[in-house]
């Protein structure tokens, strides 16, 4: 179903679950507890299609939100898959407030807390280090590092958390084998790597790299003359507004990282990403990669005939991944049917 001049297929891992996405479609495939395979299909449509929102320095934002936004309904959807009706009903509006939540966590783990350690860390040795020194802001970027690092190492003993690394795992070998052009296997798809120079994962330690430089370049340029805690809230202010900026240039950088440092001695630049990507991916039992092709080729299907009409909001259910294929190969449309 891929030819070499197939466009580049993403995707997340999900609870149970991988979503795909092609330029011109979104696949949902997840595991429900009674075995049986829900998928969600259809064409999906960039709401940043407009020129501006592809060149660069603009793309990473978009690309940002997108993905975000994306990634928070794949995951509610492969949540609701694993509940019954019951439960369902009683988690009516949880999906939002759980959103903002994490994204409150996220800001205060990751931006307010390695900040504060910096400063509490800068007074503790005697350093006197300025908000605005070049010193302060690669502290600030160590204890991020740390911390993001403690924080997947520690969630990663979690079963369920390992279960969604493992589908994480899963989705990066079917990606290789569309870029590889293979059989689409399980057995295929189990030789290929565990590591993307695209992911996710890879994206955030160059996040982290950047927010150093662009700290302490920006930082100094924008703050108020204040002390004590308002400079304090002050630089906590800036960097979150930065966020954009860093985005914007950590794309462009993993974008021709992803493009150009992929053998020889280039490879090196990849090195640090996919050591994180260690804790993040884990191998996959076939189960997992039944799953992960499930989306792939969902998606590659509906990328060629984006003119078929969608099959609604309702997954297709399928009883095992051998009807999948033979719906896909025999019938040769998913969208026709709601239960296979």
């Amino acid at each position: 179903m891929s030819s070499e001049n197939d466009p580049y297929i993403g995707g997340q891992a999900v609870i149970e679950g991988v979503m795909m996405r092609a330029p011109a479609c979104l696949t949902v495939a997840v595991r429900r507890p009674d075995g049986t395979i829900a998928l969600r299909e259809g064409p999906y449509q960039s709401t940043w299609s407009k020129k501006l929102w592809k060149l660069p320095g603009f793309r990473g934002v978009a690309m940002l939100v997108e993905s975000m936004s994306m990634g928070f309904s794949a995951l509610q959807f492969s949540a609701e898959q694993q509940m019954t009706e019951e439960e369902l009903a009683q988690d009516q509006g949880s999906g939002k407030l759980a959103i903002a939540l994490s994204t409150l966590i996220a800001l205060g783990l990751f931006i307010a807390l390695p900040q504060g350690l910096a400063s509490l860390a800068s007074k503790g040795a005697g350093w006197d280090l300025g908000l605005t020194d070049t010193a302060f802001h690669a502290l600030i970027g160590a204890f991020k590092l740390l911390i993001f690092l403690a924080y997947l190492l520690a969630i990663s003993r979690i079963p369920d958390v390992r279960r969604l690394f493992q589908y994480h795992g899963a989705e990066h070998k079917t990606i290789h084998y569309n870029e590889k052009v293979l059989p689409l296997t399980v057995e295929n798809v189990q030789a290929q790597t565990t590591l993307n120079p695209r992911c996710g994962t890879t994206f955030l330690v160059v996040v982290i790299v950047v927010s150093i430089i662009v700290g302490s370049l920006v930082a100094p340029l924008l703050m108020p003359d204040v002390d004590g805690w308002l400079a304090q809230v002050s630089l906590l202010a800036i960097r979150i507004g930065l966020l954009p900026v860093i985005a914007a240039i950590s794309y462009e950088l993993q974008k021709l990282s992803a493009r150009f440092c992929t053998t020889g001695w280039r490879r090196v630049v990849l090195y640090p990403g996919f050591l994180v990507q260690k804790i993040t991916t884990r191998e996959p039992d076939d189960d997992h990669v039944e799953i992960a092709i499930a989306a792939m080729e969902a998606a590659a299907w509906r990328d060629s005939v984006r003119d078929a009409a969608p099959h609604g909001e309702e997954p297709i259910v399928f009883a095992s991944f051998a009807r999948f294929r033979e719906v896909l190969g025999g019938e040769g449309s998913l969208g026709s049917s709601r239960a296979a």
